[in-house]
């Protein structure tokens, strides 16, 4: 696999455009509250969520749940703070 050119994405106007809105998903322990903890993880990293685009979905067994909400940002830095903030929180499994 060929590692991405982000450089030659943005010449070509493909890929992230900043600033602007993001979507981000969250998956993790179904016990830990995490439609309202997610965007307030977001929060502390100084993003912008947009609260009415929160909507959560629980697994077929009802162990796990996804979160997924969108929210601003003005760079890249930003964005991976996103899914830094996420991953580091132990109740969260995985972002995408």
């Amino acid at each position: 696999m060929q590692p991405i050119d982000f450089d030659q994405a943005k010449r070509d106007g493909k890929g992230f455009q900043f600033p602007g809105e993001f979507e981000i998903t969250a998956v993790g322990n179904a016990s830990a509250n995490l439609p309202s903890h997610v965007p307030q993880l977001l929060e502390r990293v100084g993003l912008q969520v947009l609260h009415e685009t929160v909507r959560h979905r629980h697994s077929g067994a009802g162990n796990f749940v996804s979160v997924t909400v969108s929210f601003r940002c003005d760079n890249r830095e930003q964005y991976d703070a996103a899914h830094h903030a996420l991953r580091a929180d132990p109740d969260v499994r995985y972002t995408m």
